[in-house]
């Protein structure tokens, strides 16, 4: 089973390039779906802000039955976790208040997966290993798939800890730039993902805004093909996000590399 979605859908820059000009916002997850022709979404505001059950409920009840959510972990769980000593902090009231938020994805079996972006200042450390063995151990049984933003986590000691942890990896792709995570395919859960950043070259000197406004070309989506059917045949599930948003970037290419998989999907 390979899932393809973006990540995020409600943009104000899709409005006239993926959404009808006319669309209402509250309308665009349901042309989202049935329209596009997507069955899974990465919720992405919720690194921004904790979301209320009555967000994620409305989106819940918005959707289809067989409609999958991943859920990307609040800043507070990933990248305000130091103190000014640079010591870890215990932020267990955030983490009970997040749990409490998603709870209507969870009883509807809807939610497939926390996806977890560490910063690229969260390196290879003892001390951040036991971070990730609390982050797991908070969440319980629903899933958690990590994303690493330092290259020095492309170890076999990192691929064998979050194998015995049953975390997933999240396999990305990125601009090619100095001490950014390469390209690595790698399952380390039934659950494999894939995140499609983008490759601007201006990654770290542009606003957040600038940084994925890049389109993959159908050559390039071509080549990740390999690797995403070879690792789908050693996973349960596989996750594909696309991540370049920048004026449906991300929808455009969700949908050709659907059409290359044979998966159904309406044009734009």
């Amino acid at each position: 089973m390979i899932n393809i979605g973006t990540s995020g859908f409600s943009f104000p820059d899709w409005i006239g390039t993926i959404y009808p000009k006319s669309i209402k916002k509250e309308n665009m997850l349901s042309y989202y779906e049935k329209e596009l022709g997507f069955k899974t979404l990465e919720i992405n505001f919720t690194y921004y802000t904790l979301p209320s059950q009555k967000a994620l409920q409305g989106m819940n009840n918005k959707t289809g039955a067989d409609f999958k959510f991943v859920i990307k972990a609040f800043k507070g769980l990933t990248h305000d976790i130091w103190n000014e000593r640079k010591e870890i902090i215990d932020n267990k009231k955030i983490f009970d208040k997040f749990i409490y938020s998603i709870d209507p994805l969870v009883k509807d079996s809807k939610l497939s997966c926390i996806i977890a972006q560490f910063p690229y200042s969260f390196h290879h450390t003892e001390g951040n290993l036991e971070y990730l063995k609390f982050f797991k151990d908070r969440f319980g049984e629903i899933p958690v798939i990590i994303e690493f933003r330092n290259s020095d986590w492309v170890t076999d000691n990192t691929f064998t800890f979050l194998k015995n942890m049953r975390m997933g990896y999240c396999i990305v792709d990125e601009p090619g730039l100095k001490n950014l995570m390469p390209y690595y395919p790698a399952v380390t859960s039934d659950i494999a993902y894939f995140r499609f950043h983008g490759r601007n070259k201006n990654w770290f000197s542009v606003p957040a805004s600038e940084r994925y406004n890049y389109l993959y070309s159908e050559q390039e989506l071509n080549e990740f093909l390999p690797g995403i059917i070879k690792i789908s045949g050693k996973s349960k599930t596989t996750f594909v996000f696309f991540n370049n948003c920048h004026a449906g970037s991300a929808a455009k290419n969700a949908i050709t590399l659907a059409k290359m998989i044979g998966q159904k999907n309406s044009k734009i």
